[in-house]
């Protein structure tokens, strides 16, 4: 996705209404910073903000994930352009986040292992500091991919086939094998293996 090209359209509508972006952030119920850093490129707004963004200033997803308004002769086209665009990406991010995990563990396995090997050799103050990095290290590349794989595409309902984003929590506390994970549907409350999408329909 362009996101020069969708900030630019987003300042665009907004100010075709006549609205700040203090207030347009105000009807989202998010800060005007948020605003600004679209409107930049910098940022993309979270899925769950997509639908109030295009009521608010008059247009359709598929408008915004485009960065202009899309005639109708070419509507269906648009939409499978950014489907695919939206995909693709999804997979580039799981894919970064994975690594982001992997490298940590790695890091952390390194840390750890030259600290046993070497205990002799180095004080104690500098063992404990390595192990603590090695903690953090560890810690943050595991937070960023798990942040990842709860957030990029959607968990898929076996029972209503409801495509959903968990809340962290029921992410962490749902039970997993591999990208399928025990979770409760947020349509049809029942619990079961949900199976990671890349696709999500959201329907």
């Amino acid at each position: 996705m362009d996101q020069i090209k969708i900030g630019c359209f987003i300042a665009q509508r907004r100010r075709g209404l006549d609205l700040t972006q203090r207030q347009l952030a105000d009807r989202l119920g998010i800060s005007d910073k948020t605003v600004s850093k679209w409107e930049r490129g910098n940022g993309f707004p979270e899925p769950s903000l997509l639908l109030p963004l295009c009521r608010e200033l008059g247009i359709t997803v598929n408008d915004l994930l485009s960065g202009e308004v899309v005639a109708p002769a070419d509507y269906q086209q648009k939409a499978e352009e950014n489907i695919m665009r939206i995909l693709q990406e999804n997979r580039r991010r799981l894919a970064l986040t994975t690594l982001a995990g992997i490298s940590s563990t790695l890091a952390f396995l390194t840390l750890i292992l030259g600290v046993a090997i070497y205990a002799e050799v180095f004080p104690l103050p500098v063992k404990l500091t390595v192990v603590a990095i090695a903690c953090v290290v560890f810690g943050l590349g595991l937070y960023v991919a798990m942040k990842g794989e709860q957030t990029i595409g959607a968990y898929r309902c076996p029972h209503c086939g409801h495509d959903f984003a968990p809340t962290f929590k029921a992410y962490m506390m749902g039970p997993h094998v591999f990208l399928t994970r025990r979770l409760r549907c947020p349509r049809c409350h029942q619990k079961g293996w949900c199976k990671k999408v890349l696709d999500a329909e959201g329907n």
